[in-house]
């Protein structure tokens, strides 16, 4: 094997090994959106009441 055909296999396995991971974490985030929307919104609900009576937060 040249050098430079053993660069180009590392170089496309880099390239897969980044499409992998790049999935993963795209996989998490979209598992994780649900409940972090649904405690964002929670937490404007509450905010928005918390005004509305006067209160401190």
């Amino acid at each position: 094997m040249s050098g430079s055909n053993k660069n180009l296999i590392v170089t496309v396995l880099a390239i897969i090994g980044g499409i992998v991971v790049l999935g993963w974490l795209l996989r998490i985030t979209f598992a994780l959106l649900g409940p972090l929307l649904l405690i964002g919104l929670g937490v404007l609900i509450y905010m928005m009441f918390a005004k509305n009576k006067g209160g401190r937060l």
